[in-house]
């Protein structure tokens, strides 16, 4: 047979293989994931507006006089700023970070904002990765965000410490977003892995809240720090659901055909179950929060909800076909959307109690 034979019938084949997948793609939504996971609650998840507003802080250059504040501000006190370290100050090693001493909630902040599109170090400590390269704590982590992390713990550790030692009841919180989202979950191992240079500070005071994470420990290292580690995922978000090689999938997004074909192919050619299976394969870290505001075949925002679970069998595990996937990354939508759900929970919350004067006045009633 001709070489002007096969190449149409192969052309054929690969066009039916996108077809099909699309079609699955498109029938495939993100509220599907989570949708037997059960309710958050306001307590569990009141943290998370307040540091996305601290994450999206470590942006600015002046607290005092801000250029990106989120509708209502950032309630945060400038003079309550411990440290903050610049791309200079890090040299590369990790984005930039501040910590905050956080008195009205009792709370040690370190926050480390996302990845710079702009700066090329950060690509290289996201691209710094290879399947099963790194093992940790007997799993497998992120290579670069390993070291990231190492380097942020060598540097701070010691002002952490002292930190700790002056306020004895407070919490020690690491939140991040993106790439700052994988180095927190991280450097929250390493931590724990090093409680004695930090003065031995016991495990339930530590915790962290990764925003919109890379993919960066195996399924078994997420579910044992799933304690301690917290995952808040928006919607359609594209990059916790990102399994292909990353310096392809951030090459590809110049390319939207490129990227489809790359996920097409990965899809069709791999045999799921086996690729499930892979104890090398990393996921989104710890307890996942799925905030859901849209629905198929809906137009607009409805009232968000967030559910959450300990995926034990993994999660997020094919990218969805969405216009709002980049979008659903941004912090500035992930404060502005978990803000909208907590205030939700709070309601319901006052909704479901009892009225104190309905109870007085009916003890009243008998009484007379």
């Amino acid at each position: 047979m001709s070489l002007g034979r096969v190449i149409p019938i192969l052309e054929c084949v690969y066009c039916l293989a996108c077809a099909r997948w699309a079609w699955k793609r498109c029938l495939y939504t993100a509220g599907h994931e989570s949708e037997n996971w059960e309710f958050a609650s306001a307590e569990e998840f009141q943290p998370v507006p307040h540091l996305c507003r601290c994450i999206l802080a470590v942006y600015e250059d002046d607290l005092r006089n801000p250029i990106w504040a989120p509708s209502g501000g950032y309630h945060m006190n400038p003079d309550w700023v411990i440290l903050r370290k610049d791309y200079k100050e890090t040299h590369g090693q990790s984005t930039p970070y501040m910590i905050y001493l956080d008195h009205e909630n009792a709370d040690i902040v370190l926050a480390i904002r996302g990845l710079h599109l702009g700066n090329q170090s950060d690509y290289a400590v996201l691209f710094d990765n290879k399947l099963g390269q790194t093992t940790f704590d007997g799993g497998y982590v992120h290579n670069g965000l390993l070291n990231a992390a190492r380097w942020v713990f060598d540097a701070e550790h010691e002002v952490l410490k002292d930190l700790l030692k002056r306020n004895p009841t407070y919490t020690l919180t690491f939140a991040g977003h993106s790439l700052g989202a994988g180095i927190v979950a991280l450097l929250t191992m390493v931590v724990l892995q090093n409680q004695d240079l930090l003065g031995n500070v016991e495990r339930k005071r530590i915790r962290c809240y990764a925003i919109a994470p890379a993919r960066c420990t195996s399924l078994n290292l997420a579910i044992r720090y799933a304690d301690v580690i917290n995952s808040v995922v928006l919607q359609d978000d594209f990059l916790p659901r990102t399994t292909a090689a990353l310096e392809d999938v951030f090459k590809s997004l110049l390319c939207l055909p490129c990227l489809l074909c790359i996920m097409c192919l990965k899809d069709t050619c791999m045999v799921e179950e086996k690729m499930l299976n892979d104890p090398r394969r990393l996921y989104a870290p710890g307890r996942l929060y799925h905030i859901v505001e849209r629905k198929p075949c809906r137009i607009g925002r409805l009232p968000p909800v967030v559910r959450t679970a300990v995926p034990v069998d993994g999660s997020f595990e094919h990218i969805v076909l969405s216009c709002n996937a980049t979008q659903d990354h941004a912090i500035v939508w992930i404060e502005r959307e978990s803000q909208k759900a907590l205030d939700l929970m709070l309601e319901g919350d006052q909704t479901m109690e009892v009225p104190v004067n309905q109870s007085m006045e009916r003890q009243e009633m008998l009484a007379r």
